[in-house]
């Protein structure tokens, strides 16, 4: 396989998995593995470690350089806000319990039409509805409504 279809491939997967990773960073490392495609399809980088040492610096310059933007950007608040204000804003919000949460354990919960991990400090049965008290990462930490 050419370097320039490999770097594509490997570019292609990594921004595929920023959508099952949270965080917004791998997509800058697909992004630069695609930039060091190009790179090396133009005939510009020849020298595996040559293009090895674009892809971490093409990779690094797109996550420090874009990273704020395009993670408000794709959690919806490029014209209405920031990240934090958007986590915040899930404060206080009712969702359903879908699968059994034991007290200090984890389970599962629905916001949105989407299934979410959750923990409580209570014991929640499924179908019951709870509130959510904050998140951490794709934990949402919730109580008895």
């Amino acid at each position: 396989m050419p370097a320039h279809l490999l770097w594509f491939v490997v570019g292609f997967c990594l921004v595929i998995a920023e959508f099952a990773l949270p965080g917004v960073v791998v997509v800058f490392f697909g992004l630069g593995a695609w930039l060091t495609s190009l790179a090396t399809w133009l005939g510009w980088l020849k020298d595996p470690g040559m293009q090895s040492l674009f892809f971490a610096v093409a990779s690094l310059v797109l996550l420090f350089g874009l990273r704020r933007w395009v993670r408000d950007w794709f959690m919806g608040l490029q014209e209405t806000g920031t990240a934090q204000q958007a986590e915040d804003a899930l404060e206080g919000v009712e969702v359903r319990v879908v699968s059994a949460i034991e007290s200090g354990g984890q389970g599962k919960v629905e916001l949105r039409g989407a299934q979410w991990n959750a923990r409580s400090d209570q014991a929640l049965q499924p179908g019951t509805l709870a509130i959510i008290e904050r998140r951490d990462g794709l934990i949402l930490h919730v109580r008895r409504a």
